[in-house]
């Protein structure tokens, strides 16, 4: 189209003066941006208009491009030349992705992680699974990926443990395709080989099934993958799921479950299955910090998925947009803004969990029954 430029011809164009600018919300930009772009809203950019005009030309980006799209032909009847990337920041990734030596970033990763990041990443993989006992002799363990750079790490981590060879235990590197889009399914083949990952793919058509649902969709969808992985694991002689839940999911799971919910719990490091007889949820990456995940990342120019729903361009029901914010990302923020005045409040949360005195507690629930401090007053 007139007002497209393929991801191919990017860096072309950029050599010859157009500024690129990505006009994704700050939540998408945080997964991974163009290395050259300045990040404007939509807001901003037509705000600067005039500023731009006077430019050999700008080039926008969204994730797939269809908002871009439209920004791009609205800035051209401001007199800005204006073009948008087809296919947006997805498109390039992919096109980074197939430019990327396989063979040498698998090598430099797993170096990483035994020299650089073990630290950070490995010790306090291994740390939870000895606390916690998450690994046992025998097990044959469902390595759930959902393309997320946690997943991904946490597969990467297990492979590692495993040639540690402290207990004989299975992977299976077990892949959901719950009606990816063709490019999400790429993104995530082309990081599984990347990074020496051996995945398993299986098919579901959770999607469509919550796609008319208009309260909690991804609610519903979180439950229905956890229910199909759980069966597909099993089907394939597993007795564990690991998920990519992290310390800071733990901590805002937490204080969430208080600011919103009315009641203290959290996220446990295993649980057995009520469903599935004999399964087992673990969570290995439980003391891992996401900061370090981020870090991880950024440091070998890696670049996952952050919503994969085929249904919006970056998933609403995730994120702040107006319409729907994310009560997750709420309890983000307002960590971060504690932390300003007390450092250690994130190992306060987590820690909490670990020291309840029952003896000042009003009322708690044990196995479904409500127990009140007046029973032993």
């Amino acid at each position: 189209m007139e007002f497209e430029i393929k991801a191919e011809e990017l860096e072309e164009k950029l050599k010859e003066g157009l500024q690129l600018i990505d006009m994704r919300s700050s939540e998408s930009i945080a997964y991974g941006k163009i290395p050259q772009a300045e990040c404007l809203t939509e807001e901003q950019i037509y705000e600067k208009a005039k500023e731009l005009s006077a430019l050999p030309g700008v080039i926008i980006y969204c994730t797939r491009g269809q908002e871009s799209l439209r920004a791009a032909l609205r800035l051209s009847e401001m007199g800005v030349k204006a073009f948008s990337l087809a296919g947006g920041y997805n498109a390039w990734l992919i096109q980074t992705m197939d430019k990327m030596d396989t063979s040498k970033l698998q090598k430099e990763v797993e170096r990483g992680i035994q020299k650089t990041w073990h630290k950070r990443l490995f010790s306090p993989f291994a740390k939870a699974c000895k606390t916690y006992d998450l690994i046992q002799d025998g097990d044959r363990i469902a390595v759930c990926i959902s393309g997320g750079k946690d997943s991904m790490l946490m597969a990467k981590l297990f492979q590692e443990i495993q040639r540690h060879r402290q207990k004989e235990f299975e992977l299976v590197f077990l892949v959901m395709d719950p009606g990816y889009s063709e490019v999400n399914r790429r993104i995530i083949e082309q990081n599984a080989r990347n990074l020496g990952i051996p995945i398993t793919i299986f098919e579901s058509d959770i999607f469509e099934s919550v796609f008319t649902i208009e309260n909690s969709p991804c609610y519903l969808c979180a439950r229905m993958r956890r229910g199909h992985l759980y069966s597909k694991a099993k089907e394939l002689g597993c007795n564990k799921i690991a998920l990519g839940h992290h310390y800071d999911d733990v901590i805002e799971t937490i204080l969430m479950g208080m600011l919103y919910g009315a009641q203290i719990q959290t996220m446990m490091p295993k649980l057995h299955s009520t469903n599935f007889e004999g399964m087992e949820l673990i969570r290995p990456l439980y003391l891992v910090r996401e900061e370090d995940i981020k870090a991880w990342r950024d440091a070998f120019g890696l670049h996952f998925l952050q919503c994969a729903c085929k249904f919006t361009d970056t998933c609403s029901s995730c994120q702040e947009d107006g319409q729907s914010k994310s009560k997750r990302l709420e309890t983000k923020k307002l960590i971060a803004e504690l932390k300003k005045t007390n450092p250690v409040v994130e190992s306060n949360i987590f820690n909490s969990m670990e020291n309840v005195m029952l003896d000042t507690v009003l009322c708690y629930k044990k196995d479904g029954v409500r127990h009140h401090f007046l029973e032993d007053y």
